[in-house]
């Protein structure tokens, strides 16, 4: 299947939405035979499943390789961290450490009005978060050239570690802020560049999860093709047509951005820094069935894990044992 043509299970929204009335009038006018009903019901939750970030390839395919549902899985899983993530940091530290163009701003800013001591909160803030990007890019590579089934699973695991760092540290503020502020300022600097890092090279920089300018310039741009009329068209000239798959990409990285920092700050709100427990178990299950792989390669290369091919190699095994 070419990797720029989506699967022909994933359809247009509007179309889907279209089937669901008719066929919901159908059956309220009594056309549909009610025992087609869980069939209709098991397709639709069918397609939604296709969402949830399930898929065995979802860290495995890399650029080209994958499709618009995989880069759908990811945008909108690792957007709702981004989002949860940026609610908590405002809440405890109250700024947001992965918008870079704000504070490359308030470092010029604040050198030219002569606060050192702001320009330089600012400027741990941009070196940091360019630490976090150049830990996960080293990682990737080192995950490449030890061949490993996803380079990326471990940039995850990482963060996922710093996540429940992050809790340990936000729910000691209180206590000790002049020491736990900037260290936790700093941590959320160097997780949001890992974020975005790891997002950026395996879906070959099409999608980005820590800010939204980028993807609301393009979420835009794409709009405005969507609704132009196309009324004076030209012979030989073709007519301007929207990238359908790459407005709902942009559109669920929006809503995902938005829906991850409404449930973070509630979240953060009502129930303290320990929603990073969460945080951190949603970001663990992206990466664990890669690294089980990974880690079952290795022990096998070192003699510690039989290789059983199929059921038969393994009963034929146990077995042999039994009489021993």
């Amino acid at each position: 299947m070419s990797p720029h043509r989506p699967p022909r299970r994933i359809q247009r929204p509007r179309r889907y939405l279209r089937v669901a009335r008719k066929r919901t009038l159908h059956f309220l006018q009594g056309h549909l035979d009610p025992r087609e009903l869980p069939e209709n019901l098991g397709k639709a939750l069918g397609k939604t499943l296709d969402l949830l970030p399930l898929d065995a390839e979802l860290l495995t395919r890399q650029g080209t390789d994958r499709s618009q549902a995989l880069n759908r899985q990811l945008a909108w899983s690792m957007a709702f961290i981004a989002g949860a993530v940026n609610a908590g940091g405002f809440l405890a530290v109250k700024t947001y450490t992965s918008h870079m163009s704000g504070n490359v701003s308030k470092l010029a800013d604040e050198l030219a009005l002569g606060r050192m001591r702001l320009a330089w909160g600012a400027a741990e803030i941009i070196l940091c978060f360019l630490l976090g990007a150049f830990t996960a890019g080293t990682l990737i590579n080192l995950g490449r050239r030890m061949k490993f089934r996803s380079p990326y699973a471990l940039n995850l695991t990482l963060e996922a570690g710093l996540m429940l760092v992050f809790g340990l540290m936000g729910a000691t503020l209180s206590h000790r802020r002049e020491f736990f502020l900037p260290a936790t300022t700093v941590l959320l600097s160097f997780m949001m560049g890992m974020h975005n890092s790891v997002v950026t090279s395996i879906s070959n920089a099409e999608v980005r999860t820590s800010h939204m300018t980028g993807n609301l310039t393009d979420f835009g741009i794409e709009l405005s093709r969507l609704v132009y009329p196309n009324v004076f068209h030209r012979r030989g000239v073709d007519p301007i047509k929207a990238n359908r798959s790459r407005l709902k990409l942009h559109g669920l990285l929006l809503a995902s951005f938005f829906g991850g920092g409404v449930a973070g700050a509630v979240g953060f709100k009502h129930v303290g820094f320990k929603v990073t427990i969460f945080l951190a178990l949603f970001l663990l299950a992206l990466a664990i069935r890669p690294l089980v792989r990974d880690l079952r390669v290795r022990l096998r290369a070192m003699g510690g894990l039989p290789d059983y091919t199929n059921a038969r190699a393994l009963a034929r095994d146990l077995v042999i044992r039994g009489r021993r």
